[in-house]
Parts: structure tokens; C-alpha cells; sequence
């Protein structure tokens, strides 16, 4: 084994005492307290392996300087036998050495150093003495990994370059990066300059030009600079569906050939690539030829989510495909995109990902799936012989609402499904969190990623059994590193949440602390305060309020309206039954008191039935006069949540035999935009009955005007009230 000794000059002092506290994310699988520490001076030198050197210049610059001396050392040790990213830190007080077997096994011994290292070393040197300790560490899982979407809202190239070193800190190991979408193409390509000159920009409703892209020098820019960190960067190039930045850009590769805008909206277009012109397998081999001279990667993802099949049925070209090939239906006509660039990626030597739907009509022969809708693709694919990558919305979409994913429900995540045998398991990568920027400009990725982030980074690596106590207040402690490293962190959760339940004819209110630090006071007024200790009760339509406090100053508010009414707590039968990702409170959840949220429909408090109409009957449990029925139904087109196209009200005294009160046609454009709720409302009316029906029509299909025409569309309601 061949050594390297360079020297540098550090500064410190010699009072630190001789205990420290050891904080560390992800936790290590074995760890050892030892007496003393370990005194970086002017007299510490670094030795390492030859095959270290680049690793040694990277911790070098952490230090600010190079190291010499002869009191004591620093030394990166290879041996053999060690996994990939495998290391133990042993640290005395004469040496501190970080021996593996890789570069990649060293670079992750050294994220360890860096957590050990005092709070604002980094940033302005100074003394250091670290803990005198024993760690022997490696990953659980060898897909750790992140998209950052850089389409919908573009990153800067110094912005990418900064999450990389983050990943890096907290041991993640690919950053999937998002490039091509509908609403930009971010990635130069020279055969096609129209991919940037145009594709890279679109016209906001105010006029404004918004966009961006990156050379390929800066790409080769970053790439190095992961590449340093033992960060894998996998592009993703979308295809066949999410295309319409390439599309305004060459509408030849459509199927109408029409001129196209790059999108302004958030959603699914039905713009898609022709599967029936093979001038767009010729533009995408060409394309993946620019990219993969770029990217070393071993994979490449192709997406494949998303892609409504409308322009294919209607599309002569398409549809002699279909004929030509013997496929039976779009779907397998997609499938038939997908290995066809498979096949052309595989002549290269590289591997495809790809969203879950490209199960759909037939997987790819060695195709990786990523499982994002659920985790049915991903137990779909494993059980095939497939490999999978696990990021499902219910737990790795930070661009989600802390109240649909938390920092312990991230937690909590199991990235191996119990479906799975032993064998099967072994083709689960790993996990990957998603960071999509629909809302999510570049100055509030931060706030979004941490620190659930921190959360998926110890999920992905640490063996052993969960301890959220132990990690909550790892999490406490971490915070200060990332005040260090300048990262304006979120929530760990909703600050306040809330538990009602309609018991004996009156609501009772359990108000939960988003964390264990949080002291909540209430009103149901806004003026009178009290603090928070033990449920209570509300007799009569009202609002709660409630503001949180963490280390004594405002931590989050709430507020939550509950409605009274003769519907409120009574039985619901559903005719049809609501989809299992959107249930709400199950078969509570129409006659709960409780509103769904304008801003963030997957609170928890909508049912949602996908291409199906709604109807369910009430039991008010007597006969009952009342006056009024409220039914109030969300629109949200750009996520495919459309209004019916009707709602009908019957009543019945004996359950069997229903007259109908009245039918209400919806009057509001199916295309109208933004999010909001209506209600079909009929009042003022003498009505009788124990039994209330209540029917909504589907529009069924996406209309041919919406972006995603032909999908199924979406019904969410929240709350039937009968007064």
C-alpha cells in the first residue's frame, strides 16, 4: 500500500473539553463512544491510498487547507474485502483513519467526519476536536436517491450544484434530475437547437417569458462536481407522454403536426410523441445519443408516466402501427415505444427506468420501474424478475403538504413490501423521495425537502429497528448543522392537527402537537385563549382556532370549521364505492361535520371516484322534516377533479322506494380554472323522509378541450349537510 503525505497549515486552539456530544444522520449501523479526542492542529498531517487522492483534495477543502505535521494524523486506508460504500472511522487521539475498499466507501466516511466537526468549522475553521469513537457503517439499501424537477420551475446551475452537497452530507447517492417536460425543455442538444431556443421558454397568462436551460458544459459542470461526491446524476428524458416543450419545438413529432405552445399549466396534455412516425424514434435516438455522451450514468430514465392515449386512437398513423406490430391496444402500443428505445439504450450499454405505467400493455425485457402510484408497480415488477425503485406519493412526495406526508410518516416508510418473498426483495433498489415543482419555486425547495429529507435518508440506509423518539431528537440537534450549512428548513409537520368525532350528539375536539415541543393554546372565537391539555366539546356549528408555540415562540396555526346538522353522524350506504387513494374518513366521511380544504385536496376530508358517477343514500335514522341539502363538490381540472355534470336528490321513509326531490345541472365551464368548491344546493323546500339519495354524474372522459382529453375524470366531494 503506497502513501501520499501533503501538508498545510490549521489554526486552532487546545480548550475544547474532553466529552462531546455525538450527532449523526443517518444513524450508523454500529457505533462506539470512546474517552479522549482527537486535536486537529498545526502538527496533524494526511495520509491516504493513492486510489484516495481525489477524496483526500475534497476533505482537504472542507478543512480550508492542506495538512501537515507529525503529532497526529488523518489517514484514508484501503484495504480489501469491504462492500462498495462500506467504512469504518476509527478516531484516537493520535489518528483519526477512515478505511474502505472504494473511493465511494471513503467519501461517506467522510460525511460522517463532517457531522463530527463543530458547529461553524465549515464556514470559518478554527479549533476542532472530535470525539474519540469506533463506527463500521454502510448502506442498507444502494438507491438513495432525490428528483429534483428543474422544468416546471427552473433551477440555477450553482442551486443544483448546492443540493448535490446536501445529498452528499446525508449519504444519498443519485440525484434524478427532472429536464424535459410539457412546460420546458432544460437540456441543450445540438442536432435540435429548437429544443432550446424555443422549448426552453414559455409565455406566461401576464405576458411575462419564463425559462431556462443548461449547456452542455454546465451539464458536464455538474455532472463533475457530483461525480467528485460519489453522487450518480440520472437524467430523465420524458417520452412518450409529457413532450409538448419538444413538440412547440418540431410539431412533426405529434400526431397532428400542428403548432403547439410550450405549457402554461400545470396537469397532463394529450399532446403526446406519434408511436406511428418513425422520424420521432429517429429524433429520440438522436437525443439519448447527446444525452448519453453527457451522463456516464448507468441508467436512463425515459419517464413514461402519464401519457393519455386520445391522440393515438385518432391517429391514422397510430392505429396502422398498432396493425402492423399485431398489438391489440394503445396500451401495448406504448409498450412498444418504451422497448424500442429499451432496445436502442441496451446497444449502448445503458439501462431504462421508468414511471409504473410502463407496465401497462407489457414491461420492457429488463426494464426498472419506478413505483410512484402506490406500491403495486413496484411488487409488479419484483415479482416478474424486474428491479424497482419505491417512491410512492403516500410517503416521498415532498412537494405534498405535511398533512398528507410528515417527517414520521417518511419515517416509518418501509421500502420492502410485505407481499415479497425473500427473493423477490432483491430487486428493490432502494427509494427514491420526488420533489416536484408545479409550486414550488426555486426559494422554497428548502423548506419542502427539510427535514423529511433527513427522514428517507436514514430510511434508505440504516439497518435495525425503528426508533422515532431516538431520530426526533437526532433531528433537534442537526438543525444547527443545517443552520451551518445555510438550508431554510421546514415544518417536521403539520404544527397542529386535529381529531373530531361526533359522539352523542356533540363533536369532541382532539388537538395533536405536530411534535413533542409544541404547546397549543385555542379558541373558538379568536379573542378568548386557553391553553391545551385535554380534549374538549363543541355542541353547536363552529370554528376552532389554534396557534402552536416551540422554545417559547409561534410554531403554525390552525383553523377548522365544524357544521352541525341533521346529517351529521349518520349512516352512509355508497351505491358506488369510493377509490381506495382518496377515501377520506372512509364511510364517515360525508355526514363528519368536517370541510376539505380549496388549497390542498388530499387533506385528508375527499372522497374521490375516478370515472365512475357517485350515489350513496343517507339514513337520518327517522323519519325527518328538513328544508335544505347541501352537496359541495371540488373543481380542480388541471389534476383532472372535474364538477358533475349533474346532482340528483331523492327521498325515501322505507329505504327501497325513492322520489326524486330534484335535479341540479351544473352550469359552471368544466374548463374553468383554478381550485374551488360548489355546491348544489336546494332550500327553502317542506321535505320529509328517513332516507336521503344523493347522485352525481361523471363527466366520465376528460372533454376533448382538456389537456388530458380521453382520461378518466375525477369526482371529489367532502361533506352532504341536510338542514
Amino acid at each position: 500500500m503506497r502513501y501520499l503525505i501533503f501538508t498545510i497549515v490549521l489554526f486552532f486552539s487546545c480548550s475544547t473539553p474532553e466529552k462531546q456530544e455525538v450527532n449523526l444522520l443517518p444513524k450508523p449501523q454500529e457505533i462506539q463512544i470512546n474517552e479522549g479526542v482527537f486535536t486537529l492542529s498545526n502538527n496533524t498531517s494526511i495520509i491516504y491510498d493513492s486510489l484516495f487522492l481525489n477524496e483526500s483534495k475534497y476533505l482537504q477543502s472542507i478543512l480550508k487547507n492542506s495538512l501537515k505535521g507529525s503529532n497526529n494524523s488523518i489517514i484514508l486506508e484501503k484495504i480489501e474485502g469491504l462492500e462498495k460504500e462500506e467504512f469504518y472511522l476509527n478516531v484516537s487521539t493520535k489518528e483519526l483513519k477512515i478505511t474502505a475498499s472504494t473511493p465511494e466507501g471513503i467519501m461517506r466516511g467522510i460525511q460522517t467526519l463532517r457531522q463530527l466537526l463543530p458547529l461553524g468549522f465549515e464556514k470559518n475553521g478554527g479549533s476542532a476536536k472530535i470525539q474519540c469513537l469506533q463506527i463500521h457503517d454502510f448502506p442498507k439499501f444502494r438507491w438513495r436517491g432525490m428528483l429534483l424537477d428543474c422544468c416546471r420551475h427552473f433551477m440555477e446551475k450553482e442551486f443544483v450544484m448546492r443540493f448535490i452537497d446536501l445529498l452528499t452530507y446525508h449519504k444519498m447517492n443519485v440525484l434524478h434530475w427532472h429536464i424535459t417536460e410539457d412546460q420546458g425543455w432544460r437540456i441543450e442538444i445540438d442536432k435540435y437547437p429548437n429544443l432550446t431556443k424555443n422549448g426552453a421558454w414559455r409565455t406566461e397568462k401576464d405576458g411575462s417569458v419564463y425559462g431556462g436551460f443548461y449547456t452542455k458544459e454546465e451539464i458536464k459542470e455538474i455532472i463533475e462536481y457530483a461525480s467528485e461526491r460519489h453522487i450518480t446524476v440520472v437524467p430523465e428524458i420524458e417520452f412518450p407522454g409529457h413532450s409538448v416543450a419538444a413538440i412547440s419545438s418540431y410539431p412533426f413529432l405529434s400526431c397532428t403536426g400542428k403548432n403547439i405552445d410550450v405549457g402554461t399549466q400545470w396537469g397532463v396534455y394529450k399532446d403526446i410523441y406519434c408511436a406511428g412516425n418513425d422520424s420521432v424514434f429517429t429524433f429520440m435516438e438522436d437525443v439519448l445519443t447527446e444525452v448519453m455522451e453527457l451522463f456516464p450514468s448507468e441508467y436512463i430514465h425515459i419517464g413514461g408516466d402519464e401519457a393519455p392515449k386520445f391522440r393515438w386512437e385518432n391517429c391514422d398513423k397510430c392505429q396502422k402501427r398498432i396493425i402492423d406490430e399485431n398489438l391489440h391496444d394503445e396500451h401495448e402500443l406504448q409498450s412498444y415505444f418504451i422497448t424500442r428505445i429499451e432496445k436502442f439504450l441496451n446497444e449502448n450499454g445503458r439501462k431504462l427506468i421508468g414511471w409504473d405505467e410502463i407496465l401497462e400493455g407489457g414491461l420492457a425485457p429488463s426494464a426498472t420501474v419506478q413505483s410512484w402510484r402506490g406500491e403495486e408497480g413496484g411488487i409488479a415488477a419484483a415479482k416478474s424478475g424486474h428491479d424497482a425503485i419505491m417512491s410512492p406519493t403516500s410517503h416521498c412526495y415532498f412537494d405534498y403538504g405535511l398533512d398528507a406526508t410528515d417527517m414520521e410518516e417518511v419515517y416509518f416508510y418501509n421500502p420492502i413490501p410485505e407481499e415479497l418473498n425473500a427473493q423477490q426483495a432483491k430487486h428493490i433498489l432502494g427509494g427514491e423521495c420526488n420533489m416536484w415543482t408545479e409550486r414550488a419555486p426555486q426559494e422554497t425547495i428548502d423548506s419542502k425537502v427539510f427535514p423529511r429529507i433527513l427522514a428517507i435518508s436514514e430510511v434508505l440506509w440504516t439497518y435495525g429497528e425503528k426508533d422515532y423518539e431516538d431520530f426526533y431528537n437526532r433531528v433537534q440537534n442537526h438543525y444547527k448543522k443545517l443552520d451551518d450549512l445555510g438550508v431554510t428548513y421546514g415544518f417536521e409537520g403539520v404544527p397542529i392537527k386535529s381529531e373530531v368525532e361526533y359522539i352523542n350528539d356533540e363533536f369532541v375536539v382532539k388537538l395533536i402537537a405536530g411534535n413533542r415541543d409544541i404547546k397549543i393554546e385555542y379558541s373558538t372565537d379568536s379573542v378568548s385563549w386557553t391553553s391545551y391539555s385535554n380534549p374538549f366539546t363543541i355542541s353547536e356549528t363552529s370554528t376552532i382556532y389554534a396557534k402552536g408555540f416551540k422554545n417559547e415562540s409561534e410554531y403554525g396555526n390552525f383553523s377548522q370549521e365544524v357544521i352541525k346538522c341533521k346529517s351529521t353522524g349518520k349512516k352512509v350506504e355508497y351505491i358506488i364505492a369510493y377509490n381506495k387513494h382518496y377515501k377520506g374518513k372512509e364511510e364517515n366521511n360525508l355526514t363528519d361535520g368536517l370541510l376539505g380544504s380549496i388549497e390542498n385536496f388530499r387533506d385528508g376530508y375527499y372522497q374521490g371516484f375516478s370515472g365512475t358517477d357517485f350515489e350513496v343514500i343517507i339514513d337520518l335514522g327517522e323519519i325527518t322534516e328538513f328544508s335544505e341539502i347541501h352537496s359541495t363538490f371540488f373543481q380542480y381540472y388541471l389534476s383532472w377533479i372535474i364538477l358533475p355534470t349533474s346532482v340528483s336528490y331523492l327521498v325515501s321513509d322505507d329505504g327501497e322506494n325513492f322520489t326524486e326531490i330534484e335535479t341540479i345541472q351544473n352550469e359552471i365551464d368544466l374548463m374553468q380554472e383554478g381550485k374551488f368548491k360548489h355546491d348544489f344546493l336546494i332550500k327553502n323546500r317542506t321535505l320529509k323522509g328517513r332516507y336521503v339519495k344523493v347522485k352525481a354524474n361523471n363527466v366520465s372522459k376528460l372533454p376533448d378541450q382538456h389537456p388530458a382529453a380521453g382520461s378518466d375524470a375525477w369526482i371529489f366531494i367532502d361533506e352532504i349537510i341536510i338542514k
